[in-house]
């Protein structure tokens, strides 16, 4: 990052120095003696920091981690509205399957989906709960184990799709959910 009496210049960006208008590539175009010339230093960019779990560093470079016990009721209750998310698919045929007139019951395939999400679900609640410390949240969250929800070998391509929707997993295209008939779901 380059740096003017203590303010930052943007790269491709136009600016003014002593009366003098600098044109946008000069930055990039200029030696680093003719920036020196005028006062331009380039400073290190600030360390990367993830956000959602540290406020910054401190002076002497350590994170300021955000206060575990709130992540993780927040991340706890991002996963429930994640298993929402993913079941609600298959929520018109619970209902349908409680109505006092219908006779159909819930096909075998949705009971299997649904189960398997809230087991992940749990799943995951327990690993962030289990976590420790801010620094143990975030390297969980960020890990591929926190974010998947299917199991690969359980996902078939378009067909049947006893299983396509496994653990929740997230559909581009177009798929067809539990087999033919008016129990499927076709995206």
């Amino acid at each position: 990052m380059f740096t003017l009496d203590g303010k930052p210049l943007a790269l491709d960006r136009a600016f003014s120095h002593d009366g003098v208008q600098y044109p946008r590539t000069w930055l990039r175009l200029a030696s680093p003696q003719e920036r020196a010339a005028i006062g331009i230093a380039e400073v290190a960019d600030a360390p990367f920091y993830d956000q959602r779990f540290a406020w910054g560093y401190t002076e002497e470079g350590s994170l300021i981690w955000k206060d575990h016990e709130q992540l993780v009721k927040q991340w706890v209750s991002a996963v429930k509205a994640t298993a929402g998310t993913l079941m609600a698919p298959t929520d018109w045929l619970i209902t349908r399957a409680s109505d006092p007139s219908s006779d159909k019951p819930v096909p075998e395939w949705a009971l299997d989906e649904r189960t398997a999400i809230r087991f992940k679900s749990d799943e995951k609640e327990a690993a962030i709960e289990a976590t420790g410390s801010t620094e143990e949240l975030a390297a969980y969250l960020t890990s591929s184990a926190f974010s998947s929800w299917s199991d690969p070998e359980n996902i078939e391509a378009v067909g049947t799709g006893e299983d396509f929707f496994t653990s929740g997993t997230a559909v581009t295209g177009s798929a067809v959910f539990g087999g033919s008939g008016e129990d499927s779901i076709i995206l």
